[in-house]
């Protein structure tokens, strides 16, 4: 119950830290642009058109609504947080009763092993699926006050009102918007990070004669192979947050700033043919993309 209570507060914490940091990310995955590219240098000092990193998106933010128009979605977002802390603690716990019962008749695997590392990962993507099951209609609200930003709507207000308004224009489906590419994107991250950290600390950092050696190395190889994961499952996350806004009345989901799309499958066919599938994975060095006109009424990329 402590380790709870201690995973909600950090979680509340972290989340009210980033949460300027999400919004600025959702209204770029949206295609909004309220900032005209300029002139820049690239890493290498070649002279190119820019796009306003953060901190010129928020500052922008905070000249319209105030520095509290950057927390737009926060409590709905809470709420989600709070609850997928609960439900992950409570799915684990239940796997830890089960299996310590099963070890007291059978015996421990070795935690080293390949089995184990496939029931470990097992176990966490049940938990994670499943909290992510019962949190995502307050993530489906979260993102929609968000993109109000975008043409200045007041329809997505509060949790209560968001809830009422999504079940009569939408039904049931509506609080799941979005939710199988978000789970797609999920279990392929988390079975990447675990094989490739298993592998990497396996075959490549623990030969027998350079344990010694090498053996500070395989604490990084988590985060890193996370890092990596995380990058290649990048396109379910962008599809996902558009599916979660698409066509629910809102300006960022209807024309011009999005088609609207008869699936996630058709989302992410048509992302890709616009050579999108990385729009929002940087906030900083963003480049323009090619080819494309920057239409200052609409405030985005034609």
């Amino acid at each position: 119950m402590a380790d709870t209570l201690s995973q909600l507060y950090l979680g509340a914490g972290l989340t009210v830290l980033s949460h300027p940091l999400m919004y600025v990310k959702v209204l770029i995955q949206v295609g909004h642009e309220p900032l005209a590219p300029s002139m820049g240098r690239n890493i290498f000092g070649r002279p190119v058109l820019q796009l306003p990193g953060l901190f010129a998106y928020a500052k922008h933010i905070v000249k319209i609504d105030g520095k509290r128009g950057l927390f737009k979605g926060l409590t709905s977002r809470l709420c989600a947080g709070a609850m997928g802390t609960v439900v992950h603690s409570k799915v684990l716990q239940s796997y830890r009763n089960m299996k310590n019962s099963e070890c007291s008749e059978l015996g421990k695997n070795d935690p080293s092993s390949l089995y184990h590392v496939f029931e470990e990962t097992t176990r966490e993507m049940i938990a994670r699926s499943t909290a992510t099951l019962v949190t995502h209609p307050f993530h489906v609200i979260t993102l929609r006050c968000m993109i109000q930003f975008i043409g200045r709507e007041t329809k997505y207000s509060g949790i209560f009102s968001s809830v009422v308004t999504i079940y009569r224009e939408e039904g049931i489906l509506g609080f799941f918007a979005g939710l199988i590419p978000r789970l797609l994107g999920d279990v392929i991250s988390l079975w990447l990070c675990n094989l490739l950290a298993y592998f990497i600390n396996t075959y490549i950092l623990e030969p027998p004669s350079q344990v010694s050696q090498i053996g500070e190395f395989r604490s990084y190889s988590q985060a890193i192979t996370g890092f990596l994961a995380s990058m290649l499952t990048y396109p379910f996350v962008l599809v996902s947050n558009l599916m979660a806004v698409n066509n629910c009345g809102l300006v960022g989901g209807l024309p011009p700033y999005a088609a609207v799309y008869s699936s996630w499958i058709d989302c992410w066919r048509q992302l890709s043919r616009e050579g999108n599938m990385s729009r929002g994975n940087s906030l900083f060095f963003r480049k323009a993309p090619a080819g494309r006109m920057y239409a200052l009424d609409q405030k985005r990329f034609v």
